[in-house]
């Protein structure tokens, strides 16, 4: 298979079973193209965690195929694709989670929010697809779960001898402080996509829907925080980050019917998070997620 060096390099540096996976990924393309009745055609060209290819089902329908390292995070997103049924979100075909396979709608003309509209229509129309799939916690053991990600971020300062390497003692500080009252506060969690931005929402036929849920169970308002550090590398590149962050903030707060100073909170947050699992994943690459924080402590509302 013609698999970019740096896709396989990342497979493999991220997951144990990484390099026999990659061995075995031509035979498991094979095997979901029997399995389906499928005609796949070339992988997309900026893979990232997974596999994924545009294919054409038996019936003429048009699909993507998705194959991954069987993991935690799979397996939740869908479950999530499995409970949103297609009402917000591209519609789950066919699925195998011990295999790492799924099959999904692909959506056309699929073009990404970030290249629709203003800043301000962005956010509302992101904002209006949140609400709608946001649904009461279910009770499914293969969801992931928000405190857990947060859980993660215990490890800093071990990891830094008590003191926090290459990430601001300010910053560390404030999220240490914020979270126990944050998670003190999501009294009502539900599920979220967890990784919904710019990237992650496309046009259909169907109206704008949302790929790659995370399938996350924790509180309503961190669910815009991803959204606000994006789109990646270009949001800090806009002519007053910090004046957009606050208006985002704004639409946010008024469309959700949430608290924007909880809203602004987990997002610096996230900040953080984002960072660390940069850090963790390749001892490199924190100084967006960083410099993002920055600009959000910044803010006003």
């Amino acid at each position: 298979m013609n698999l970019p060096e740096e896709f396989r390099t990342r497979i493999v540096n991220t997951f144990p079973e990484g390099a026999s996976w990659i061995a075995r990924l031509p035979d498991l393309v094979r095997e979901a193209a029997a399995r389906w009745h499928l005609q796949v055609d070339e992988a997309v060209p900026n893979l990232s965690y997974n596999y994924v290819a545009p294919a054409l089902r038996v019936d003429g329908t048009d699909c993507i195929l998705k194959i991954g390292v069987p993991n935690r995070e799979l397996t939740s997103e869908i479950s999530a694709l499995q409970i949103y049924a297609g009402e917000g979100a591209c519609r789950l075909y066919e699925a195998d989670a011990a295999r790492g396979m799924l099959l999904v709608e692909r959506l056309h003309p699929g073009m990404m929010l970030h290249e629709y509209g203003t800043q301000a229509e962005q956010t509302e129309l992101a904002a209006g697809l949140m609400k709608r799939l946001w649904k009461p916690a279910p009770l499914a053991e293969n969801l992931l779960d928000l405190q857990g990600w947060f859980d993660g971020l215990k490890g800093l300062r071990p990891r830094f001898h008590g003191g926090t390497g290459p990430f601001p003692e300010r910053l560390v500080g404030i999220v240490e402080t914020l979270l126990p009252e944050l998670q003190a506060e999501c009294r009502q969690p539900v599920l979220l996509h967890g990784d919904c931005h710019h990237f992650n929402i496309l046009s259909s036929g169907r109206g704008w829907l949302v790929i790659d849920p995370k399938g996350v169970i924790g509180a309503a308002e961190y669910e815009p925080a991803p959204f606000l550090i994006n789109p990646w590398d270009a949001y800090l590149r806009l002519p007053n980050p910090v004046q957009v962050a606050e208006e985002r903030i704004r639409i946010f707060a008024r469309v959700l019917e949430r608290d924007a100073r909880l809203i602004h909170a987990w997002a610096v947050c996230h900040c953080l998070l984002s960072a660390w699992w940069d850090l963790d994943d390749s001892g490199g690459g924190i100084d967006y997620p960083l410099a993002c924080a920055g600009i959000l402590l910044q803010v006003k509302l």
